[in-house]
């Protein structure tokens, strides 16, 4: 009777890992498709964040989702390619676009792959570097965008822009 209750307990214990698998193997091969929308500038702003937790902005948001944008010192030129070689170093995160005054990157979970866009604004009239950091899929991130953007922020600030 032993020998059955444990066979049985070490069935149902594979059949929850396997579909635990399938769920996380099926959610990271999709991640790469869901190609997030509303990136960019829009009429001088960056997107506003979604009712998820797991985003931060630094123009036009809830205070659950807000975030200061970084002042800097120097030219515009220079606070780019500065951001820009701190971005190479970030861990797992590629910069996708790239012109004058915005930045692309995306930047992937450790374990399970998950995707996060990171956007960056310059605006020729303001010397802030405005920030927006999103999850592209689930619903808490727990801080990793927040966590990320106030590193790159020190890294920054250690630069002395």
């Amino acid at each position: 009777m032993f020998h059955l209750l444990k066979a049985i307990a070490q069935q149902f214990l594979l059949s929850i890992v396997l579909t635990i698998f399938f769920i996380t193997s099926s959610l990271i091969l999709a991640a790469p498709t869901l190609a997030a929308s509303g990136l960019g500038v829009n009429n001088g702003h960056l997107s506003a964040c979604p009712a998820s937790p797991n985003c931060v902005v630094s123009q036009n948001a809830d205070s659950k989702h807000a975030i200061d944008p970084i002042p800097y010192h120097v030219s515009r030129d220079k606070v780019r390619e500065v951001l820009l070689k701190v971005l190479s170093v970030v861990p797992r995160t590629e910069v996708v676009e790239q012109t004058d005054s915005y930045i692309h990157a995306l930047s992937k979970s450790r374990i399970f792959k998950f995707t996060d866009d990171v956007e960056f604004y310059l605006p020729a009239d303001e010397s802030v570097i405005h920030l927006r950091s999103a999850s592209r899929i689930g619903e808490s991130d727990l801080g990793i965008n927040r966590r990320r953007m106030e590193q790159i922020r020190l890294a920054l600030k250690d630069l002395q822009i």
